[in-house]
């Protein structure tokens, strides 16, 4: 699969944040900088809290509490993927629109990112624009807690779960586990290799009603059990 990524070119070319930094700012606080690096800084932490699955009022609000600590004015439109955003500063404006490939839950790095946003007034406000840059590297670098084998399983689990919970019985409740581990395992695969968020589901959705429907003909033919268990065909996707 790495193999594949490098033969395929990147649709959505990387930003390179610290080229928004002014070139004499490395000592000078964000407070002090120009309205372009406080905007970098603002959208940054935007578009990384949306990609940790969290929703656009907190990213909002956010941004907000950051723009209010550095002095300017903040307007941002964020949907699923994207920020569409701009900052003022009673004299100049700065707009910038920013995406996502994918989107997930990620608690370690959210978690990461509310402590740096409530510290900013105190610590922050006073670092530069590279230093909060350099930061934000290393919170960015925070996978998840959990592999994709882990999550499978928990995806399987649950599933299961909610087969019962809906009425389904022993069969359901097994084709369920196999097809929802399988799928999920899949989505987060495809997920941590970065691609984009339609094709995760589709993909994931897919193998997940395809096993499904597969085990039970798989039991129809060798055990004669009746295909008509098809209550927890949705059960085995509920994990998206």
């Amino acid at each position: 699969m790495n193999k594949m990524q490098q033969l395929i070119r990147k649709n959505h070319m990387d930003i390179s944040w610290h080229e928004y930094t002014d070139e004499d700012g490395a000592n000078v606080p964000v407070t002090q900088a120009s309205l372009t690096e406080k905007a970098s800084i603002i959208g940054r932490v935007g578009i990384m809290l949306l990609s940790c699955g969290t929703g656009a009022w907190r990213v909002r609000s956010s941004m907000n509490t950051l723009a209010e600590i550095m002095g300017i004015t903040c307007t941002a439109d964020i949907g699923l993927m994207s920020i569409e955003y701009t900052c003022f500063d009673g004299q100049d404006g700065f707009s910038q629109s920013l995406c996502l490939t994918n989107t997930g839950v990620n608690t370690s790095k959210l978690n990461r990112l509310e402590h740096f946003i409530q510290e900013f007034e105190v610590d922050g406000k006073d670092m530069s624009g590279e230093e909060l840059h350099v930061l934000l590297d290393n919170i960015e670098k925070i996978h998840g807690l959990y592999s994709p084998i882990a999550l499978g399983f928990a995806a399987a689990l649950a599933c299961g779960g909610f087969t019962f919970l809906l009425g389904g019985g022993p069969i359901e409740m097994f084709c369920a586990f196999i097809g929802a581990g399988i799928g999920n395992f899949l989505r987060c695969k495809l997920s941590k290799h970065h691609f984009t968020l339609f094709l995760c589901i589709v993909s994931s959705v897919s193998l997940a009603c395809l096993v499904y429907a597969g085990l039970l003909k798989i039991g129809e033919m060798l055990f004669g059990i009746s295909i008509q268990h098809e209550t927890g065909y949705i059960c085995a996707m509920l994990f998206i």
